[in-house]
């Protein structure tokens, strides 16, 4: 089956410091791509700032109208540090805008990637690690910086807590990556991918935790959802982690959950792209 595939043997990649050494090549390579867009990022940091006051203030609104010192768990400071800190991870983690593989299949280019001698997975995935690095940078910390300036906010207790916190990012980035791969491999076989798009836009900003916080939801509805969509462990789960709404423990298994779901769907996004490229060898191209 190995001869129906249309990736070249990648012999040239099987020592792992040459792997590691090419994936932080890529990776550097997305850093710089993204730094040289000076203008959208300015623009989208204002952006993401103007959003969190809307956000901050209807969420405050929503806790003083409940009458009750905390909703769920969030008390103001946590709902505002829920709402910086979330407009600060929305270009890290990457929702939405990414097109460049279904773009590439629209084409046909698509092919000369999958000449090239590493997996276009590990591809897209280094450069996506760059353009996240990026974005801590030039998109998370403006509303972080700010928020405080306004609001009160609630800074973690626990020592712990932060490199949990760096952690779930980490994870929740290469979830979401994984997420819009599959997304934008629907290609393969939809040719467009507008339909898949916005469904993806929908569930993951509703159910991923980037419009409100998920505990707002039923208690019935919030564990068959954290245990069966990877959706919560995008948003939720890191700035869960970050306003220690939960001990220790707790936040040591969402975090679980979230990396089990991130080796399940990187596992997935290769399998996809093998048959893809099956597909794409049937079929002459």
């Amino acid at each position: 089956m190995d001869s129906l595939t249309a990736t070249v043997p990648r012999t040239r990649y099987a020592n792992a410091a040459a792997e590691t050494r090419t994936f932080w090549a890529l990776t550097v390579a997305g850093f710089r791509r993204y730094s040289t867009y000076r203008q959208a990022t300015v623009a989208g940091a204002f952006t993401n700032t103007v959003f969190g006051f809307l956000r901050c203030y209807v969420l405050l609104a929503v806790a003083a109208g409940a009458g009750t010192a905390t909703v769920a768990g969030y008390d103001p400071a946590r709902l505002a540090t829920f709402v910086w800190f979330g407009q600060g991870l929305l270009t890290v983690v990457a929702l939405w805008g990414w097109t460049d593989l279904a773009q590439r299949i629209s084409t046909g280019d698509v092919v000369a990637d999958l000449l090239r001698p590493i997996n276009p997975v590990t591809n897209y995935l280094a450069t996506d690690v760059g353009r996240a690095g990026h974005a801590v940078l030039t998109r998370l910390l403006p509303p972080v910086l700010i928020g405080p300036l306004f609001f009160p906010i609630y800074l973690p207790h626990r020592w712990s807590t932060w490199p949990l916190f760096v952690l779930s990012v980490v994870l929740a980035t290469v979830l979401c990556f994984g997420c819009r791969f599959l997304v934008n491999a629907s290609a393969y076989w939809l040719l467009d991918i507008r339909g898949p798009m916005i469904l993806w836009t929908l569930l993951s900003g509703v159910l991923g935790g980037l419009y409100f916080p998920l505990r707002f939801l039923p208690d019935w509805l919030i564990g068959p959802l954290w245990l069966l969509t990877p959706l919560p462990s995008l948003f939720q789960t890191p700035l869960d982690v970050l306003v220690e709404v939960d001990p220790t423990p707790r936040q040591l298994g969402l975090i679980a959950i979230q990396a089990a779901w991130a080796v399940g769907l990187l596992l997935l996004c290769r399998l996809v792209q093998r048959r893809a490229e099956r597909k794409l060898v049937v079929q002459g191209g």
